[in-house]
């Protein structure tokens, strides 16, 4: 028997967040209960190690609203959002974390700018982010501005992972063959009708964050990777670069041993060849990026693997839906035709 389908469906990943849970599961339900709306809650527990998934439990016995969806093994933050907004049911879908950095309730806003303009999307852009460090705001602001010079300016700057969508854009994520997107520049990329919701971040409510430098660095490396091949032109024109450059040395030492102007050893042929030596090994490196998305990709492994699911609707979350939104065998014998 399949269940009613929910208005809107909430979709929080997280990881090792068993402190600020209560505090997030205390805001987020008065929104969502005054909201009047059909509901539910998809809490992606992303392999937690601490006691994440009990907090969960406690919380789901008295909240029937909240599903736990548990994933076998830490996929990653990106990976786990993917796997929310998939197996949300909702007409909409919200994403957002459990950091409580983004007010849940903003939800109530963006869902009014939905219907009220006929929207498939609506970003959460952040108005101010003081409460982040300099070190954060500088490297968030240089992230943005990248990414808008690769895929356009329709990805909002300042626009994280909290954002609403429609049934429509959900369902046009899920035909796509790419087994892990980076959704803030694939759901611009598609070219839904948008539009933005401004709110002020808030400082984490508990715990640590997830993102330290490492995997903001990871982050943008997958975006720019997945999304462009700027760095392989570039690395064609830096390739051009060094070959001009080693002419023009070619022709002042042509010039000055015509002269008598070099002596044994000629620092300059040293300079030239760490400068070649440099060159390729970038280049290469540039190229190994995607030559390992490519050997991701054939290899046909699933972004995660969904351990539990306690919602027992069989026909949203079948073996068929699985497989698919996990970037499964099907769908990857799908994007190999």
């Amino acid at each position: 028997m399949t269940r009613p389908e929910p208005v809107l469906s909430v979709v929080v990943p997280m990881y090792n967040e068993e402190s600020v849970l209560p505090a997030l599961a205390s805001r987020l339900r008065v929104v969502l209960d005054d909201l009047g709306e059909t509901y539910e809650v998809v809490a992606v527990d992303d392999g937690s190690d601490d006691g994440t998934a009990t907090v969960l439990g406690g919380l789901r016995a008295g909240w029937p609203q909240l599903r736990v969806v548990r994933l076998r093994r830490n996929s990653g933050h990106q990976a786990a959002l993917v796997a929310g907004v998939l197996r949300a049911r909702g007409r909409y879908v919200v994403s957002i974390d459990a950091d409580l950095q983004d007010p849940p309730e903003t939800i109530v806003e963006m869902l009014h700018a939905a219907r009220a303009d006929d929207l498939d999307v609506v970003y959460g852009v952040r108005a101010d982010r003081s409460t982040d460090s300099p070190f954060k705001r500088w490297t968030a602001a240089g992230y943005y501005r990248l990414m808008r010079r690769l895929v356009g300016k329709q990805v909002p700057a300042q626009a994280g992972d909290f954002r609403l969508l429609s049934r429509a854009v959900v369902e046009t994520l899920r035909e796509l063959p790419e087994p892990a997107p980076v959704l803030r520049l694939v759901v611009p990329w598609l070219g839904f009708p948008s539009g933005e919701v401004t709110y002020h971040r808030h400082r984490r409510a508990a715990g640590r964050t997830k993102y330290p430098l490492s995997r903001m660095a990871g982050l943008a490396a997958q975006s720019v990777t997945s999304f462009s091949a700027a760095p392989l032109r570039f690395a064609t024109w830096l390739g051009l670069a060094g070959v001009v450059v080693c002419g023009l040395l070619v022709v002042f030492t042509v010039v000055a041993w015509s002269v008598g102007a070099t002596v044994d050893g000629w620092p300059s042929l040293y300079v030239a060849i760490l400068f070649l030596g440099a060159v390729q090994l970038l280049c290469l490196g540039l190229l190994g990026e995607y030559v390992g998305r490519i050997y991701t990709v054939v290899q046909g492994r699933p972004a995660y693997v969904v351990a539990t699911d306690t919602a027992t609707d069989r026909d949203a979350d079948g073996p068929a839906a699985v497989s698919r939104e996990a970037g499964g065998p099907a769908a990857m014998a799908d994007s190999l035709r």
